[in-house]
This record gives C-alpha cells, structure tokens and sequence, in this order.
C-alpha cells in the first residue's frame, strides 16, 4: 500500500531541502577532505550552515498567519459598522415626502 500524500508544513519543507542538500555536501566533502588535508574544517562548516539555516527558519516569525489575524480584524470590524448602520436605518421613521428647505425672503 502507499502512502498517503498529506500536506507538509512549509517550515518542515524548507528544512528537508537544507539537510538534503547538508547531506549531499558532506558526501562530497570525504572525498575533498582526503585531497586537500583540510581535516574537519569543510564538513563543519557545511554542518554550520545547515544548522544556522534551520534555526533561521524555525525562529523567524510566521508572516502568515500574523497577516490572517489583522485580516480577521478587519473584517469583524466591519461587520460591527455594517450592523450599527442597519440599526441607525430601521430606527429612522419612513418618510413619504422628501423635505423641502425653508423658503428664503429677500429683504
């Protein structure tokens, strides 16, 4: 049976690229490593920068979903204007005949 494909989170997403691309930098680092005598210098530092890479993802705040509450803000305030304005129009007694403006005297 297979898996089921179920909607990742996009943080988790960003983290799986760092790491596989982490993992296909250290599999190319045995190799440099035994050439150049670099010792442990080129795989930690591939490691740093994954990590730092992760940590940056997982601490930066979420945009999103910041941007979801003002929106939901917004729109509860309007329904509140939307429901003050229904409530000011049916208080109002219906007028059958528009008003007319005083007549002026010319002096």
């Amino acid at each position: 049976m297979g898996r089921k494909s179920t909607p990742k989170h996009p943080k988790v997403q960003a983290t799986t690229a760092i790491w596989s691309c982490a993992v296909g930098m250290l599999a190319l680092c045995i190799p440099l490593v035994a050439i150049s005598g670099s010792g442990v210098i080129l795989p930690l530092l591939v490691m740093l920068g994954a990590g730092g890479g992760t940590a940056a993802i997982w601490l930066a705040p979420e945009k999103r979903h910041q941007e979801d509450l003002r929106l939901t803000q917004t729109i509860r305030s309007l329904e509140e204007r939307i429901i003050t304005l229904e409530t000011i129009c049916t208080s109002l007694s219906p007028a059958d005949e528009p008003l007319s403006l005083p007549k002026r005297q010319d002096p």
